[in-house]
């Protein structure tokens, strides 16, 4: 099966005018220039889209879809993959990518009693077809603690928002470090952009991340890897898409004079390879973010135009189509 485009955008690789992704059994076997490729490989079907196909979007924290087929309302264009929040471990089942169960216990006593057991169950029984981690949710320091102790005891993934702990009490608590990723719609001062940046966890921008564009410009500039997630941390702002919150940073960055070179390939790279890493999704076979040989062939297809790709997307082009696992949705 091969899927072709004026454009194709890997993302882990340079931009191929002209081009093809060769997928077999849910896998990339080959990404290049059409005419090279399907000289090379027998393809029994070949769907030639316009505009340009794209490594699919990962969303780094957002709200569980709606269950049914396709991506459903509410789920930002383009996004093939997504860290999802579930308040009941029953949710898992039917969310893609990595579901994080929350934990929100108030305070010690709740948790003893009740919610680490039903943690712990929900972790090592619930039928789930994806990676599971947990969110700490909770405001309570000793909880906190103990969760972090259990997502490593699991070897699970951890999610935790800025908006309830700050770098240095999560560090304090043991939750920081590559299999923790944060949320964040909020500036961070010097010390917490390098502490995060010390222990490899991922910054996820959430909206309002607009309003961040000076902050997410120096997270770029030091290194921070950077993510983008749509789920507003207030409960008040209303869901953003990706590319949405991307194109808001990059307005208000020029409204404030403000420059960083290749910013808009960059803010591609969060959307995508970012948001993978954030998940641990980025690296081995099967791998998210970006098209290549043996990753997994999630891509979208947007109706993007122009000799700069990257900055095409930055108009909030329509989504076409969006392929997960070699299949649309």
């Amino acid at each position: 099966m091969a899927h072709s485009a004026p454009l194709v955008l890997p993302v882990c690789a340079e931009p191929v005018r002209d081009g093809t992704v060769v997928i077999r059994g849910g896998r990339v076997l080959q990404v290049g220039s059409r005419a090279e490729l399907l000289s090379r490989f027998r393809v029994a079907e070949e769907i030639r889209w316009p505009g340009m196909i794209v490594a699919g979007l990962v969303d780094a924290c957002c709200a569980p879809p709606t269950p049914g087929p396709g991506v459903g309302p509410g789920v930002s264009p383009g996004v093939t993959t997504r860290a999802a929040v579930v308040a009941d471990p029953a949710d898992v089942a039917g969310v893609p990518g990595v579901s994080y169960v929350e934990a929100s216990s108030a305070g010690e006593r709740e948790w003893e009693e009740h919610d680490r057991d039903a943690l712990i169950t929900a972790l090592r029984e619930v039928d789930r077809p994806c990676p599971v981690g947990i969110a700490a949710r909770t405001r309570d320091p000793q909880v906190l603690e103990d969760v972090a102790v259990l997502a490593r005891t699991f070897g699970l993934r951890l999610l935790a928002g800025l908006d309830r702990h700050s770098p240095m009490a999560l560090d304090e608590a043991g939750a920081l470090g590559p299999h923790c990723h944060v949320a964040c719609a909020r500036p961070l001062d010097p010390g917490e952009r390098k502490l995060l940046r010390l222990r490899r966890s991922v910054v996820a921008i959430c909206p309002p991340g607009q309003d961040q564009a000076a902050d997410v410009l120096t997270l770029l500039e030091e290194g921070n890897p950077l993510a983008l997630g749509s789920r507003p941390l207030d409960g008040l702002a209303p869901a953003g898409d990706l590319l949405g919150l991307a194109a808001g940073v990059r307005r208000r960055a020029r409204e404030l004079g403000l420059r960083v070179r290749g910013l808009d390939r960059r803010l591609v790279e969060a959307a995508t390879l970012g948001g993978a890493r954030a998940l641990g999704l980025d690296a081995g076979p099967g791998r998210i973010g970006s098209l290549g040989p043996g990753s997994r062939a999630d891509f979208a297809v947007f109706d993007a135009r122009g000799r700069y790709p990257y900055s095409a997307l930055m108009a909030q082009p329509p989504c076409l189509a969006t392929v997960v696992g070699g299949a649309l949705t």
